[in-house]
């Protein structure tokens, strides 16, 4: 087999990661005849009840890494922020896809930010920061308010403080770390999109429709489809996501956030971030698309041709965090679809599990 032929089935997917994106793609790799094997250091992740192929061992085991990487075909993982030398290691075993430049790119901030610049991405005006006086400089260049951002590490909220006034700097200069930090401009965004997206091994791109998130707490709370956008916005988004993963030769399946800006009645849309994996705002693709944004990223890793990611019905996707699992099974109705993680432990601020729900015309 070389590195650019599709895996037959009964091959195994190695995935680093055991929690809830890992414990989906592993079941959408059953789906296709596909094993998966999990490589986590918690012996209590939740994709270990999906696979009976699993290895419980530290990101910079080599020993571990080595043993795992004899055991499959291919390998990806749920989450961005592998270590570099982890990524490093397995790389040189077996095809790691997506590859280590989006791994690189997506696990800084700066780095992400100058890469989508450079490709005349729109992004929002952003300044490095390795002093206390380089925050000042740039919270006098690009305005108050801002947010200032650890460049690693950071997720659902954390890592980040909203500067409103320069007294304000000092303190969360000193509170973020490490060092540098990222200053981003405020948007004054009307509403937050994504777009998933995928590239498969032979260089095709397909996308998803956009979803319109709303978030509580700092945490995706809805994603609903269709977003509501101009038919130019919605085509516009996809050709952004779609440049974004030619540029960085990836393969698999690829989260795009978005601001929304209105200025004078005009529409301009700025990135946010990428994830360079399967998106907490994709998981409405499984209730109405053909292929859902887990078995797209089966596919692409694995070689196979991308699948149609056609939406047939209108949806809601609503994340259950903490306590929120427990509407099920009572919240359910017929035209509710569950998912729940299998988590131990429900804990504020932790996802649970999620519901789609279809959203029928009234016409």
């Amino acid at each position: 087999m070389t590195q650019d032929s599709a895996l037959p089935a009964g091959s195994t997917i190695g995935i680093l990661g055991g929690g809830q994106l890992g414990r989906m793609l592993a079941l959408a790799a059953a789906k296709l005849g596909l094993k998966s094997h999990i490589y986590c250091p918690d012996p209590q992740s939740p994709a270990f009840d999906v696979t009976p192929f699993k290895t419980v061992a530290a990101y910079d085991d080599t020993a571990a890494l080595k043993a795992f990487a004899s055991q499959v075909d291919v390998i990806t993982y749920e989450f961005e922020n592998v270590p570099a030398q982890t990524a490093e290691i397995l790389a040189g075993l077996k095809p790691l896809r997506p590859g280590a430049k989006a791994l690189a790119i997506s696990q800084d901030r700066l780095a992400e930010k100058g890469f989508l610049a450079s490709k005349n991405i729109p992004v929002a005006p952003y300044r490095a920061i390795h002093s206390l006086d380089d925050l000042k400089a740039a919270a006098a260049e690009v305005g108050l308010p801002a947010v200032l951002k650890t460049t690693r590490l950071g997720y659902d909220g954390k890592g980040q403080r909203v500067l409103r006034d320069a007294s304000e700097l000092e303190a969360a200069f000193n509170a973020l770390s490490p060092h540098p930090l990222v200053l981003e401009g405020f948007v004054p965004f009307s509403k937050e999109i994504s777009v998933v997206v995928a590239r498969g091994l032979d260089g095709s791109v397909k996308s998803f429709d956009p979803a319109e998130n709303v978030h509580r707490d700092h945490i995706l709370y809805t994603s609903t489809v269709p977003a509501e956008l101009a038919m130019i916005v919605e085509r516009q988004a996809g050709m952004i996501a779609k440049a974004i993963v030619i540029a960085l030769e990836y393969v698999g399946v690829l989260g795009v956030e978005f601001f929304v800006v209105e200025t004078d009645g005009k529409t301009s849309l700025i990135v946010n971030e990428i994830a360079p994996r399967v998106h907490n705002s994709g998981h409405w693709t499984e209730a109405v698309c053909l292929t859902d944004q887990f078995e797209q990223h089966v596919r692409a890793v694995a070689g196979w041709p991308l699948g149609n990611p056609q939406r047939m019905a209108d949806v809601v996707m609503q994340n259950l965090v903490g306590d929120e699992v427990d509407m099920v099974p009572n919240g359910l109705d017929g035209d509710t679809q569950p998912h729940l993680y299998g988590k131990a432990e429900a804990r504020p601020g932790r996802k649970m599990g999620h519901i789609n729900r279809i959203v029928r015309s009234s016409v």
